[in-house]
């Protein structure tokens, strides 16, 4: 009996490695509609990597910005739990996340972050946060300059639907600029009368240009829409990793006739 127990349990094993992993992508999840490739795909091309010019970094906001933090205090957040200093606030890992006091629909966002030199990992335990619009959409923060993971889950990506373009990233130690436009998706009633859409420029160079988002992010799974109301707060994500944010300010874009 014990024998057979064994033998199961290795093929459980085999059969789970042979269907992949967060560094190497996977085998065994869904189609996305309208693409190639499968969630997560092992198979899927990474995008090539280039160097993005000099940063430019704690640039001042507009002044019809809210200002989310200006590295002094989370006095804009629900769950302050995460540590502030030296004019950035860092991740207490498994303190949860953020979550801004204020709702937000159509809008332009602008979030300074990096993985601090030493963090070490491999796939989606290396510095894994994210950005996440209306707490539904997530845009991937991760060390993806030397760390491997599925394309669809690298820094910049659309989380499990659409990799950048190209991979922008800043190595360890250094800031990593997102600026991003983002176009919610709107409903009538229960139906989804029109997708949302996202602009991202990572670092000074577009990886995302007015790509359409199919669903609310979900890992292994293809995303799908749920009915929300036209404004929710803004998210980052603790994943029990060791990410800093600093310089968040975001601006409400409104029709020329409001």
């Amino acid at each position: 009996m014990k024998y057979f127990i064994l033998v199961a349990a290795f093929g459980l094993l085999a059969a789970q490695h042979e269907a992949g992993d967060d560094k190497r992508g996977y085998t065994d999840t869904p189609q996305l509609p309208g693409q190639k490739w499968k969630v997560h795909d092992a198979d899927r091309p990474h995008p090539r990597k280039v160097t993005p010019g000099l940063p430019l970094l704690n640039e001042a906001p507009p002044s019809d910005a809210l200002i989310l933090f200006d590295g002094k205090d989370l006095s804009q957040w629900v769950n302050p739990r995460w540590k502030v200093e030296n004019g950035y606030m860092e991740i207490v890992p498994r303190s949860g996340g953020l979550r801004t006091k204020e709702k937000f629909g159509d809008c332009q966002l602008h979030v300074e972050w990096m993985i601090p030199q030493g963090v070490e990992g491999a796939g989606q335990n290396r510095g894994n946060s994210g950005v996440e619009l209306m707490t539904h959409y997530e845009i991937q923060v991760l060390e993806s300059y030397e760390n491997l993971t599925y394309a669809d889950g690298q820094a910049a990506s659309m989380y499990g639907v659409w990799p950048p373009l190209v991979n922008a990233t800043r190595p360890q130690g250094e800031w990593n600029v997102y600026d991003i436009f983002f176009e919610t998706p709107k409903f009538d009633g229960n139906k989804l009368a029109q997708p949302g859409y996202l602009t991202l420029v990572h670092n000074g160079v577009l990886v995302h240009n007015h790509q359409q988002i199919i669903g609310e992010t979900i890992h292994r799974k293809v995303a799908t829409y749920k009915p929300h109301p036209a404004e929710e707060p803004l998210s980052l994500q603790d994943h029990g990793q060791t990410v800093r944010y600093r310089n968040i300010w975001i601006r409400r874009l409104k029709p020329y006739d409001q």
